[in-house]
């Protein structure tokens, strides 16, 4: 299989998860915004709305190859400051460390993932 096709493939994928979240975000709004608000995540209303809406857009725009670089970069930005404001598992205690610390683990791995789209 040519690289631009498995290219594509994986944009499509790692993109299309950042849709499917966008969406589950604005479906489960009160929900989503009410753990914000318990995490202590400033402006929890209007950054649930302006990040879901990101994750929406930015990730349409790389699974159909436009602008990826610009997606991706936008993408790995928000996954950084959802890590670092969403799971902070250093601040919990066990066993809910270690299901934030894996999240935080893998949101890292996305991160790899954005990056090789973004540069490829």
């Amino acid at each position: 299989m040519p690289i631009d096709t498995i290219q594509a493939i994986g944009a499509l994928l790692i993109g299309g998860v950042f849709v499917f979240a966008g969406i589950e975000h604005f479906l489960k709004f009160k929900a989503m915004r009410d753990y914000m608000a318990s995490r202590k995540f400033p402006a929890p209303t209007l950054m649930l709305a302006a990040g879901s809406a990101l994750e929406i857009v930015a990730g349409l725009m790389l699974a159909r190859g436009i602008a990826v670089p610009f997606a991706a970069g936008a993408l790995v930005l928000f996954t950084l400051a959802a890590n670092f404001m969403l799971l902070r598992f250093w601040a919990s205690e066990e066993p809910e460390r270690q299901v934030l610390r894996n999240a935080f683990l893998i949101n890292l791995a996305v991160i790899g993932g954005l990056l090789l789209a973004g540069a490829g």
